[in-house]
């Protein structure tokens, strides 16, 4: 089992370069739009995570008691989904036939409870803010070459990263590892 490691901060040029390198994903392949989002979220996670940071900080030194009753409450509803996927067979399951779903759940579930605590605004803006620009991020960029090796690294299981685990967690990562699997095993029957 491959060490955790965190991926090194990418150049911004790299990160956010001319325009040619961002297209609209195709929203009728629902299956290749995930696999570029699930890739970029792999290959640009530091940058990703100095942009949630920077974001939290920000919001944070605006509305601190907000800020940590907001992630206290993701944390917890983000913890307890995952441990009912991994105990209740309908939740994983449901997991692993809609793993998007299972996330819009996630935070659906983590909205209401921070409306019943009255920090859906810090939620909003500390929260939604920096998972949105992510998203968006991670839609748009194209991959490159680079990007396309290092996730195929990642699914071999030759290097594990903080993303990787939380997207294994998530059920987004487990037809890659059926895939890789199939393909070695068909190499070492043949």
């Amino acid at each position: 089992m491959a060490k955790v490691e965190l991926t090194p901060l990418r150049p911004w040029d790299d990160f956010f370069p001319s325009s040619e390198r961002f297209a609209k994903p195709d929203v009728k392949d629902l299956a290749k739009w995930n696999n570029r989002v699930v890739s970029n979220l792999l290959y640009y996670q530091t940058n990703y995570l100095a942009l949630a940071v920077v974001v939290f900080l920000i919001v944070g030194f605006l509305n601190p008691l907000g800020m940590f009753t907001a992630m206290a409450v993701v944390s917890g509803v983000f913890l307890g989904s995952v441990w009912a996927g991994e105990n209740r067979a309908v939740i994983n399951n449901f997991k692993r036939q809609n793993p998007t779903a299972f996330v819009i759940a996630i935070m659906v579930a983590s909205y209401i409870v921070i409306s019943m605590l009255g920090s859906v605004m810090v939620f909003m803006s500390a929260i939604t803010l920096p998972l949105a620009l992510i998203f968006a991020h991670a839609s748009f960029r194209l991959r490159n070459m680079k990007n396309k090796l290092e996730n195929k690294i990642e699914g071999a299981g030759l290097k594990r990263s903080p993303m990787g685990i939380l997207l294994e967690a998530l059920g987004q990562q487990e037809e890659n590892f059926q895939k890789i699997q199939s393909f070695l095993e068909g190499k070492l029957k043949e």
